[in-house]
């Protein structure tokens, strides 16, 4: 059973950080590509930022490039997010999404499993 966690999130300031993880157990974690997605209230699920097995090929959505970096650790079967320069409309729960399954990344219907979500609210 494939079960996938999220931490890190909470309340920062504008202008602050934050450091997001996830896990995930019952896969191996390396043969996967990963990614982060969010949803605000209201709002549509849209993709943040995606990495492959490796961690060698990454991409970001425009809204984030520059503040925002994936990273992954396959010896601790964890995944990144880096959050800098936060700002109010950054303000979303945050999903881990596993397995790839080909077509546009930033589409969640393109990945096989979520984790519940991090909350992370950005106060101006």
């Amino acid at each position: 059973q494939v079960q996938v966690v999220e931490s890190g999130g909470g309340l920062v300031q504008a202008g602050g950080s934050l450091r997001l993880s996830c896990t995930a157990s019952g896969l191996t974690f390396d043969d996967y590509h990963m990614g982060w997605f969010r949803q605000a209230p209201g709002k549509e699920r849209e993709g943040v930022s995606y990495i492959n097995w490796s961690g060698r090929i990454t991409y970001y959505a425009d809204s984030v490039k520059g503040r925002f970096t994936i990273s992954r650790d396959n010896a601790k079967n964890t995944l990144y997010l880096q959050m800098n320069v936060l700002k109010p409309e950054d303000t979303a729960m945050y999903y881990c999404a596993v397995g790839f399954n080909g077509g546009s990344w930033p589409r969640t219907s393109s990945w096989s499993y979520w984790g519940q979500g991090t909350q992370v609210t950005v106060s101006s």
